[in-house]
C-alpha cells in the first residue's frame, strides 16, 4: 500500500484480495410434500417468481427424489433469501 499526495491509501487489486478464499456455492434445504423428501438444492435447481401479492409469490423446484413439480408460497423472507443467494427470479405483472 502507497498513500497519495492527499492522504488517500492506494491498494492494489492484488492485495485487496489477498487472503480472501474462494465461496462456496449457496445450497437451500428443502422438502417435498408428495415423498416427504428431505434435500439441499442449488440455486440453480430453484425458480422465484413474485406477483403483486402474498398469493401470487412463491418458488418451486422439482423433487430430486420423487420428480414431483413443487410449489410453496414465498413469504418476504424467503424471498430475500432466495434472491440473496442467486436464485433466478421472474416479476410477475398483471394484465390491466
Amino acid at each position: 500500500m502507497s498513500e497519495s499526495a492527499s492522504g488517500v491509501r492506494e491498494v492494489s487489486v492484488a492485495s485487496a484480495f489477498a487472503g480472501m478464499r474462494s465461496v462456496s456455492p449457496v445450497v437451500f434445504r428443502a422438502g417435498c410434500p408428495d415423498c416427504r423428501g428431505r434435500f439441499e438444492l442449488a440455486a440453480s435447481a430453484l425458480r422465484l417468481a413474485i406477483g403483486a401479492t402474498s398469493r401470487t409469490t412463491f418458488y418451486s423446484f422439482t423433487c430430486p427424489d420423487c420428480g414431483a413439480s413443487v410449489r410453496k408460497p414465498a413469504g418476504e423472507r424467503v424471498v430475500e433469501l432466495l434472491t440473496g443467494g442467486g436464485v433466478r427470479t421472474l416479476r410477475l405483472h398483471s394484465t390491466l
